[in-house]
């Protein structure tokens, strides 16, 4: 029959509905999924410590016995995807509460872009010389290049809150490095994306613009937030006072809503404008610290925050990392090992460069170098978008989820092997290795 809209709409016949519980996609295997994913990685998370490794490498490896990969027991669906990216916002977010924006700042700025400007270039060269040695066309070249360069932020500073290391100087200048570079890759994404069909110079360059206002729009959001939260303090203005009114009039878990409303917002503000929430998020948090609540709340949400992401959402989001891990991705078994040697090869030259042009030790350059190694969400977030929009075929973006997955398996492990235990205590106490 006919809509009122004038839409034609056809009534067909059909067999009755399976029951929920064999429905794929129903909240019951969505929660069954999950509780699986739940365990085996808190378990295996558990025995990696236990072996003196991060627990992060025991929840990808989870994800990848349970997944398409090996067992086949869970597959990604975009209901664990959303959850997943819930985990990262509360990941990053957990993260930023642990730094000092001062201090990230004096990172990016200087000695820190030099190590940021290598890691970053020096990959998208690597990437972009493989594809052009296998024939891939410009697109494929470009998104190869972009995807080899990216740092991931999230597993970044997951891998070195469970090591100690996010208040040290490799802590400050990998996560500094993973800001700059995520923010570059989608900067040059986000001018591929806005191109016209028939693109001249002139258009690259006026799409350029547009795009470098949006990301001036949001440096000074952040900027011009931090600028006012320091004369507020400068001038003896209580910015406490306000979170403890609401939690006087609501409970004390207001204030934990106050900081995801906050946090949240500066992450819409960062998708709005063409970038990752991730990026807007995590400038939002470090903009937070003790000055905006009493020291109690402060420790209560910190404590809040973690036991969430610790206990819950973080081995979720590295299962389900390893879930993306495909055996199809090893067709082309050379292409798969040029990308792979070039992404690995690549990423801990130029920290190691880039860290030794700073005047660090050639250890430390080195373990900036492994850190700086895994890729993890945001590489596969930029592959997405490219395989959605056409830019790539199905075949480069398993070769791109397969690198995603090794290198950030490799990138705690690698730098596990060069600094122990006992290393780890004595440049936290020091601040040499």
């Amino acid at each position: 029959f006919r809509l009122p809209s004038g839409a034609w709409f056809n009534l067909q016949w059909s067999q009755p509905s399976p029951p929920l519980h064999h429905h794929p996609g129903t909240p019951m295997q969505i929660l069954t999924s999950l509780l699986t994913l739940i365990v085996l990685a808190r378990v295996l998370g558990h025995l990696f410590t236990r072996w003196g490794q991060p627990a992060i490498v025991g929840e990808m490896v989870a994800g990848i016995v349970l997944g398409p990969a090996v067992l086949g027991l869970v597959e990604p669906n975009p209901a664990l995807s959303g959850i997943a990216s819930l985990a990262i916002f509360l990941v990053v977010l957990d993260a930023g509460l642990e730094m000092s924006f001062k201090d990230v700042q004096a990172a990016m700025r200087g000695r820190g872009f030099i190590v940021a400007v290598v890691a970053f270039f020096l990959p998208f060269g690597a990437g972009a010389a493989v594809a052009w040695a296998f024939d891939q066309d410009l697109m494929r070249t470009i998104f190869l290049g972009l995807c080899i360069s990216i740092t991931a932020m999230p597993v970044a500073v997951k891998m070195l809150d469970e090591m100690g290391l996010l208040q040290t100087a490799i802590g400050r200048y990998s996560v500094s490095t993973a800001v700059i570079n995520d923010i570059l890759a989608l900067f040059i994404l986000g001018v591929l994306l806005a191109l016209p069909a028939q693109s001249s110079w002139a258009a690259i360059f006026a799409t350029g613009g547009m795009v470098t206002l949006k990301l001036l729009v949001l440096a000074l959001a952040v900027l011009g937030l931090n600028a006012l939260l320091n004369l507020l303090h400068r001038r003896g203005v209580e910015v406490s006072a306000g979170p403890e009114k609401l939690a006087a009039m609501f409970g004390p878990e207001a204030v934990f809503g106050i900081v995801i409303v906050f946090v949240l917002a500066f992450g819409s503000l960062s998708e709005s404008l063409g970038f990752h929430f991730v990026i807007g998020a995590f400038f939002a948090a470090l903009l937070l610290d003790k000055r905006q609540f009493v020291a109690a709340r402060y420790e209560d949400l910190r404590r809040t925050l973690s036991s969430i992401t610790g206990g819950f959402l973080a081995p979720v989001f590295f299962a389900y990392l390893g879930l993306e891990f495909q055996i199809s991705a090893l067709a082309d078994v050379g292409f798969v090992a040029a990308v792979l040697f070039a992404a690995i090869a690549s990423k801990v030259l130029a920290g190691w460069l880039g860290g030794r042009a700073i005047g660090m030790s050639s250890r430390e350059a080195l373990g900036l170098g492994f850190i700086l190694n895994g890729r993890g969400a945001m590489e596969l977030v930029v592959a997405s978008i490219a395989l959605e929009r056409g830019f790539i075929g199905q075949g480069m973006f398993s070769v791109l989820v397969l690198m995603g997955v090794v290198t950030t398996l490799l990138a705690p492990i690698s730098f596990n092997a060069i600094v122990d235990q006992k290393m780890r205590e004595r440049y936290r106490d020091t601040g040499q290795l």
